[in-house]
């Protein structure tokens, strides 16, 4: 039974799902299944690729009730789910704008299948974990991944279109509809976390004049090395500054436009693929960059990151600006143009109900347990670093963990809700000029 296969593709999910898939697989077989349930233009749909979504479902923590008509209800949902699925599917492969490439595809299965063998305490477990999927090898799975991923961006490429074209706008949600999908929903609603509401003016040391001409002479050596034949991902190891790539070899994945900063996009954006660019001078330092492929609208690129040293003079020059700016704010000054004055243009400056759980260590222990609204004593982050930053920081509001109420979800609901609607609207759309035959 194909039902058996959603046990990898849970486990990639769902952490623990491999064996409540697997059971839940082993009962869906008893099930007839080699029948067409549904046709999607010339394309059928099969009762055994509903029991596959039923499976994976439940690995990711829906409960299919017990009662027959219950579970037959779930499943006309998940089909209906299905059709919109193909539906959408089908509009993109017929757009000749929408490309999808065998290496992207590629890519994310392979990313797919290295985070499913982590899992795995030796190759002989994961070999049995498919054959108990009834895959007959790796490769037969990876192909049925890769069917998968290509359906996934098939779907994202046209929405996100449509979007751009302002063909998807937002349907706002009447009053009526909120409360339906309110009441509807939250009894599956978490708890709201302990939170607190802060505003703070993050001031970063700067490089003094000389740093930075030692930086950037660094960077434009490194560009003759690389027009020279050295390879990309062994200068970024041994001299980028930017810990979240380094160890990949600079490599920064598939981008668009308006993730990284303007100075930075603006030369990615026009490199051709193999070119590497002079540096680019950011707030961040000195960039080296390099476009490996490219497809509209994104760019696949990896870069090495200089950063000028930071002094000691210059931490302390820091620290006493911070000192400074928490005095003006007692005075009474404006938080704002002290902001704006001040403030590091990468840390935010108002920050509304952060759970306490995602707080940064230094945050946590310069804040503690105090609850009381008002300015707090300067304090360091990233103490350790070669960059260290000192915040004035004021408590507007801790929130202990309760019930969420309506009206602290009802913006977040008005967004989702908006954007389900004008989707379902596009879909009506499309079921009006699309064959779509349902099976009972």
């Amino acid at each position: 039974m194909r039902a058996a296969r959603l046990t990898l593709v849970a486990l990639a999910v769902a952490a623990g799902a491999p064996r409540r898939a697997e059971a839940q697989g082993e009962r869906a077989s008893a099930r007839p299944v080699d029948r067409i349930v549904a046709i999607v233009g010339s394309k059928p749909i099969l009762a055994s690729q509903v029991e596959e979504q039923l499976v994976l479902a439940q690995a990711q923590g829906l409960k299919m009730p017990t009662d027959s008509a219950g579970r037959d209800a779930v499943r006309r949902q998940v089909l209906s789910q299905m059709v919109d699925e193909e539906l959408i599917v089908q509009q993109a492969e017929r757009d000749t704008t929408i490309k999808v490439t065998d290496q992207e595809v590629q890519d994310q299965v392979e990313q797919t299948v290295q985070n499913v063998r982590k899992q795995f305490g030796s190759t002989a477990d994961f070999q049995a974990q498919l054959r108990a999927a009834q895959f007959l090898s790796e490769e037969e799975w990876r192909r049925w991944l890769a069917d998968q991923q290509r359906r996934a961006i098939l779907q994202q490429r046209l929405l996100d279109q449509l979007r751009q074209k302002g063909k998807l706008r937002p349907i706002p949600p009447t009053d009526a509809q909120l409360r339906q999908f309110w009441e509807e929903n939250k009894a599956r609603q978490p708890k709201r976390p302990a939170a607190i509401s802060f505003r703070q003016i993050v001031i970063a040391p700067q490089p003094d004049s000389a740093a930075k001409a030692r930086a950037r002479q660094l960077a434009e050596s490194l560009v003759v090395v690389l027009r020279h034949g050295a390879k990309f991902a062994d200068v970024a190891k041994q001299f980028s500054a930017d810990s979240a790539s380094r160890e990949q070899g600079g490599e920064l994945g598939w981008f668009r436009r308006g993730v990284m900063v303007k100075e930075f996009e603006d030369v990615a954006f026009r490199l051709r693929p193999g070119d590497i660019s002079d540096p680019v001078p950011t707030d961040f330092g000195y960039h080296i960059i390099q476009v490996e492929r490219v497809q509209p609208a994104e760019v696949l690129a990896r870069h090495v990151l200089i950063t000028p040293t930071i002094s000691a003079a210059q931490i302390a020059l820091a620290r006493q600006a911070a000192d400074s700016v928490h005095d003006a704010l007692l005075r009474g000054a404006s938080f704002d143009s002290l902001a704006r004055r001040y403030g590091d243009p990468e840390e935010g400056k108002v920050v509304p109900d952060l759970p306490l759980s995602q707080l940064p260590p230094d945050y946590q222990r310069a804040i503690g347990s105090d609850s009381v609204p008002g300015l707090k004593p300067v304090f360091e982050i990233g103490a350790d670093s070669k960059r260290p930053k000192f915040v004035v920081f004021e408590l507007t509001k801790r929130l202990p963990e309760g019930e969420l109420s309506f009206d602290e979800v009802k913006d977040r609901i008005r967004e989702s809700l908006g954007q389900q609607l004008t989707v379902q609207h596009y879909l009506d759309t499309l079921r009006r000029t699309t064959y779509v035959d349902l099976r009972p």
